[in-house]
This record gives C-alpha cells, structure tokens and sequence, in this order.
C-alpha cells in the first residue's frame, strides 16, 4: 500500500506512480489517436462530411449515454471500494482480537508457565501471516517462527493453513483447560477469540473468491469500448482534429476507473493500492510480544 499525504496536490498531479493507470493504458492511447485521427481525416478531407446534420445528432445520443455510463460506473467503484474497506475491517479486527486474546492469556497464565506463554506468543502472530500468505495463494516458511519446545508446526500446504494454525491454537487452550490451569468460565471468554480467528478468515476469503459478476464487468468494458469508438463521428465537426486528445482523454478517465476498481476489489495482493498485510501482520507480532 502506498502512504502519502493527501494534501499534497502538486505531488499527486505530476508524479507517475507504479500502478498509474496512464502506464497500463498507454498502448491504447497511442491506437486511439491513430484511430480518431484516421476517422477526422476521412470525414473532414476525404468524405467531406461536415455538413451532415444525420452524423451530428450522434454528440446528442453520447450526451445520453454518457450519463448512463457514469452511473454505472459510479457502482463499480463503490462496490470495489465497499470490498477494499470491508477487507480492512475485517484486519483491524484479527489485530484486536490478536491483542485481546494476549492479554487475557497474559492475565490468566501464571508467570511461571513460561512454556504456555511462550507459545501463544509465537502462534498468535502466526495465524496472521498464515491467513496473508493463504490469501495470496502462497506459503513463506521464513515467515512462520519457530515453537518453541519440541511443538512441530509443519501445515500440510494441501490443506487449509490457517485451519491448522487455528487447531494447534485451540488444542492447546484445551489442554490448560484440562490441566485446570484456566477454568470453564475464563475458557468461554477466550474462546470467543478464537472464534473471530476463523471468522476474519471466512470474511477475508468470502471478499477474495466472489469478483464482481462476470457478465457484469464484460457490459462495463464493452460500453466503455463502444463509447469512445464512436465519439469521433459524432464530434469532429465541432473539434476538428483537435478530437484526437479528446479521445484519448475521455478513455482515460473511463478506462482509468475500471482498472482501479479491478485493482482495489482485491485487496489482499501485492498490488500498490492493496492492503498493508504485511504490516498488519508485522504489528501484530511486535504488539503480542510486548503483551506476553
């Protein structure tokens, strides 16, 4: 995720970041302006259309239209964005539970059990960057750290990761429970940790697997395509050649708005744009390291 000032105008307008959208899209730019300039010139030098009222009536059918794409897209970025923030939502929350379950286990455990608070210490900040890696369809072993003791923590990559960093979590609170090290009614309370582990998981993954409707994005693109193919007919009388930035400008901020919202709908990449997992993840091992 990129961090930045949001008060710095200046900086925004003449910087051209990594995930810009003019790098993405300047192979279409640089056809556009062939295309709109090959359409002005047959119409204005070689046809000799400028006096045909049928072609001018097109400006008045984009006027039209232009209002119904915007609204469309208008959707489209606030479903992505819906999507980005409810993902962020969902982290904040793994992040409180992580530290409220530390300070109840860090109330609860005696300061002799070393070994029990040794291993949450370690397997808390684990299950994070095990859902991160499960959510980027990857596996980083350097990442995980090492239980201490003889526990082996090997997941099977077959399988679901996070599930299994849930269970050892799980049977391990157990254990103390039935070596009366903790008692039914603090297990009830730190079970409902434990439960929000597993529901962050199920969000962050519901959020990751359900796109925007297929047939839904193909309409946008292709109205967007059709759009910009036809306003040279319609609007060169009035420009002229001047049609050609026009075009290119006009597919710019349309195009522009639907990669971003490609972009953002998934939120737990690597992309510029997408969440600070890392960091998340980071914070949450140094916050539970401090607690315990």
């Amino acid at each position: 995720m990129i961090n930045y000032n949001p008060k710095e105008w200046f900086t925004f307008i003449f910087r051209i970041h990594k995930a810009d959208t003019v790098r993405k899209l300047f192979p279409m730019f640089i056809a556009l302006s062939l295309y709109a300039g090959l359409v002005a010139f047959l119409e204005l030098e070689v046809w000799k259309l400028s006096g045909n009222s049928d072609l001018k009536n097109i400006s008045v059918i984009h006027g039209l239209l232009g209002f119904v794409i915007s609204l469309l897209l208008v959707f489209r970025t606030n479903t992505a964005y819906d999507r980005w923030y409810e993902g962020r939502k969902q982290w904040g929350t793994l992040v409180n539970s992580s530290r409220n379950l530390s300070m109840k286990l860090g109330a609860i455990l005696p300061a002799t059990d070393t070994a029990a608070r040794a291993f949450f210490k370690v397997m808390i900040p684990n299950y994070a960057f095990c859902l991160k890696s499960h959510l980027r369809n990857t596996y980083l072993p350097e990442e995980i750290m090492p239980l201490p003791g003889d526990i082996p923590f090997n997941p099977d990559l077959g399988k679901h990761v996070p599930n299994q960093a849930a269970i050892m979590l799980m049977n391990r609170i157990h254990e103390l429970y039935r070596q009366n090290h903790i008692t039914g009614d603090q297990l009830i309370v730190i079970n409902q940790e434990l439960q929000s582990f597993t529901d962050v998981c199920g969000a962050c993954e519901r959020i990751k697997n359900t796109p925007i409707p297929f047939s839904y994005s193909v309409f946008i693109k292709k109205f967007i395509f059709f759009y910009v193919m036809t306003m040279p007919f319609g609007y060169v009388f009035g420009l002229g050649y001047l049609i050609i930035p026009m075009v290119v400008f006009i597919f710019y901020v349309l195009a522009s708005l639907e990669l971003i919202a490609e972009e953002i709908e998934d939120p737990f990449g690597l992309d510029a744009n997408d969440l600070p997992a890392d960091t998340i993840c980071a914070n949450i091992r140094k916050h539970v390291s401090e607690i315990l």
